[in-house]
């Protein structure tokens, strides 16, 4: 079957993606040539990304995110809108997300589950106070609450667990889903790549530039752009 042909005879879609959805918004992802983990810092991003990293060189983490995770001006490409359409449809049921930019949003797309948080949020460590990605990008240095806090990102680091209410809610959706489509992940990431382990419904299908170790169970594997892929199909 094609994808057009998968997508009309599905009624539960779930969408799981990865950082090749938002590569096509001008969004760098972290494991290809041109990604974050091939360009050269004073320390590995793994490092630098980590929350050890975080509370003992808080001023150099915020060195590196705002310079390479708060990506200003970026818009919700063909996936993204793709996606928002079929979930307006009725057809698509839920999309979780690896991304932190929140583009699946600004398309339209209303149940997002966003495995690794948001740059979009922000919080007081202290006081819990909210703020938003403006207050973060144009602070300098250490961003600090009113009431002296140190004020971090709602995205989850390395070292961190993932939220167990996304993880539950995830697990539900592909559970129940008849067909899920994978986009723009290696997967290659756990405990996210696994939860292609809970779907068995009727359709796998695998959107992404290069081969991932769940290929040889999906009924269809598309090497391309995902958005160049969803763009063309007909919703």
């Amino acid at each position: 079957m094609t994808l057009q042909e998968i997508i009309d005879d599905s009624k539960n879609i779930v969408f799981f993606g990865g950082a090749g959805v938002s590569t096509e918004s001008g969004i760098p992802d972290f494991r290809s040539v041109d990604g974050l983990y091939n360009q050269k810092y004073d320390y590995p991003p793994e490092t630098i990304l980590s929350h050890t990293f975080f509370m003992n060189k808080t001023e150099e983490f915020y060195k590196f995110y705002r310079d390479k995770m708060i990506i200003r001006g970026a818009k919700p490409n063909k996936a993204h809108i793709t996606l928002a359409r079929l979930e307006e449809k009725g057809t698509l049921k839920a999309v979780i997300t690896q991304n932190i930019d929140g583009l699946h949003q600004a398309a339209g797309s209303k149940n997002v589950i966003e495995l690794h948080g948001s740059t979009l949020r922000n919080y007081c460590m202290d006081c819990g106070r909210f703020y938003g990605l403006d207050f973060v990008a144009a602070s300098e240095g250490v961003p600090r609450c009113e009431c002296g806090g140190i004020v971090k990102p709602d995205v989850v680091l390395y070292e961190e667990m993932l939220d167990d209410s996304a993880i539950r809610s995830a697990v539900s959706y592909i559970s129940k889903a008849d067909t899920l489509i994978v986009g723009g992940t290696s997967l290659n990431v756990y405990p996210a790549a696994g939860f292609v382990n809970y779907f068995g419904g009727r359709h796998l299908v695998i959107i992404n530039k290069a081969s991932t170790p769940a290929d040889s169970r999906a009924e269809l594997v598309i090497n391309a752009p995902i958005g160049e892929v969803l763009g063309g199909l007909e919703i």
